[in-house]
């Protein structure tokens, strides 16, 4: 593991039981990076500022620290050792690039003792975080701090070109050397701050081979979970708004594409979430727990830190989904897949494991035994595609707007034609309702239409049951009681009944039984829902 993939708590039932590392107490190591720290930073501000050159990447700077102390060393109580100083102008220049001054450095690693972290990974290494929660301490093995020599010349060109990276940001690189033992550590960010309780935390590579918490880890108080714990827990991922997911996303592909380059595979998404809506009931119980407010300082000394910055985050959530707050530590706001406002604390980790030979042969006796796909350990172009697959499909998701679909618009669109139609029915057949009660009452009309119907050419039994072109016409007019006449301007041999409103339907005939006219028409598609609209008994 790498950088606080802790969340500052000691395993249970050790804390009184001190850690050895190469046969050296853990007390001792803190102690003699402190004196080592104090004493090569405190030489470094007397050399002037210049550009860093090629060969300060291989400079290796050494002092000796006995006991009794020197004219250059205090005096101490562990043991004699001597403490090397890796590429000390190319580091002061990093330190620099983030805004990190001498004093502050010093005053974060030397003021306050070191706080040991407890570490679920398996290459037993030891992690000490400083008292203000800024930098994490980790010891490494020969071939890392090798590795590391190497990628300092790229890393600085990456650094140059993007201060802005969830890549670790390495501070010093140093090696304390007692009885025979190197110890070699490295200073970097602290990804997850102990001042913010971490509900959950995930150690993430994208595959899946033993990819799951040991038992004795998820016994800790707080647990590193792995890949299928994630896809266990939080099966449906985590959801971000849209200015937010593609900033992140792009600082993880750019990131990976650095790490292949320089053919590192093996590395991690360490993930830390907090749960806005516990936060409240675990400010009650936490108090003591947590580090006291007083000792981290107001203001930030390391520029570029915080999980919101390092993926060029604004801080603001464009979907609201979280309000503004300065205790959000800069977490990047997201919610869950049960809708809990959360805050995500991210970088990427162990990335000091390049594609050597004894990696390619632990990939290949184990993609005998199990699939080649699912285990860690692969070639770094694949490593890093299916880290990428595994972030964007599995781990990240984007809130996506809600928006009408056109099935939906379109059904909406037919509803309102409905109802339209309907209204527009009801209005039609409650004229027709009203105009045959008109036509009903308005006696002197019919009167005059049975005189001019019995008087047309004597032949009371007939009416013209085929219309010339202009009745038919008229036809297809509707019939109101205000229009319902006989033309005088026709020979009285025709009857001819017309109207100036429009909309009856055009197959319409005329009988006359036993003194009764009947005018009957086929209803049309909006009038079927009203037989009153569509046959009209006429007596005489």
């Amino acid at each position: 593991m790498s950088s606080a993939t802790e969340s500052g708590d000691t395993a249970p039932g050790k804390q009184n039981e001190e850690k050895t590392y190469k046969k050296t107490a853990s007390s001792a190591i803190k102690g003699a990076i402190q004196l080592g720290i104090g004493y090569t930073v405190g030489n470094l501000t007397s050399k002037p500022d210049r550009d860093v050159l090629m060969q300060d990447f291989y400079v290796v700077e050494s002092v000796f620290l006995p006991s009794e102390g020197s004219n250059l060393t205090p005096a101490h109580h562990y043991p004699d050792f001597r403490f090397k100083t890796y590429a000390p102008l190319a580091f002061r220049y990093f330190r620099e690039l983030f805004g990190i001054k001498p004093d502050d450095y010093l005053y974060s690693i030397c003021s306050e003792p070191l706080i040991e972290l407890s570490n679920p990974g398996a290459s037993g290494s030891l992690f000490f975080v400083t008292s203000d929660d800024e930098f994490i301490i980790k010891t490494v093995q020969h071939k890392e701090a090798e590795f590391l020599q190497k990628l300092l010349p790229g890393y600085y060109m990456n650094l140059n070109q993007n201060p802005r990276t969830l890549l670790p940001k390495f501070y010093g690189l140093y090696c304390m050397q007692s009885g025979g033992i190197n110890i070699r550590i490295v200073v970097m960010n602290n990804v997850l701050p102990r001042t913010m309780r971490m509900h959950y935390s995930y150690d993430l590579k994208g595959s899946t081979y033993k990819r799951r918490a040991s038992r004795k880890e998820r016994e800790k108080s707080n647990p590193t979970f792995k890949d299928l714990d994630f896809l266990q827990d939080m099966h449906e991922g985590l959801y971000f708004d849209t200015e937010t997911y593609n900033a992140l996303m792009k600082t993880l592909q750019r990131d990976c594409r650095v790490l292949e380059s320089f053919k590192i595979m093996d590395y991690s998404l360490l993930l830390g979430i907090h749960v806005l809506d516990h936060s409240l009931k675990d400010k009650e119980e936490d108090t003591s727990q947590n580090v006291p407010d007083a000792k981290r300082p107001g203001m930030q000394k390391v520029l570029y830190s915080t999980a919101m910055e390092s993926i060029q985050g604004s801080g603001k959530s464009g979907d609201g989904i979280i309000p503004e707050n300065p205790d959000t530590m800069g977490g990047i706001p997201a919610k869950s897949h049960k809708g809990e406002k959360l805050l995500l604390f991210m970088g990427i980790i162990d990335i000091l494991q390049s594609y050597r030979l004894m990696k390619k042969l632990e990939h290949s006796w184990k993609a005998l035994v199990y699939d080649g796909d699912t285990v860690s350990v692969h070639r770094p172009s694949f490593y890093a595609d299916r880290f990428l697959k595994f972030m964007n499909s599995r781990v990240f998701k984007k809130i996506q707007a809600v928006k009408a679909s056109p099935s939906k618009k379109r059904c909406n669109s037919i509803a309102a034609l409905k109802a339209a139609s309907q209204e527009i029915v009801s209005s039609i057949s409650q004229e027709w309702k009203d105009e045959k009660h008109d036509l009903l009452t308005e006696g002197q009309s019919f009167s005059s239409l049975d005189e001019e119907a019995l008087g047309s050419q004597h032949r009371p039994d007939l009416v013209p049951s085929t219309p010339s072109l202009f009745e038919a016409a008229s036809l297809a007019t509707t019939i109101s009681s205000s229009s319902l006449c006989v033309n005088d301007h026709y020979p009285h041999d025709r009857t001819t009944l017309y109207s100036n409103r429009k909309g009856l339907p055009s197959s319409s005939t005329f009988t006359l039984e036993e003194r009764t006219i009947y005018l009957t028409s086929e209803p049309d598609a909006l009038e079927t829902q009203d037989d009153n609209a569509s046959v009209l008994d006429v007596y005489l």
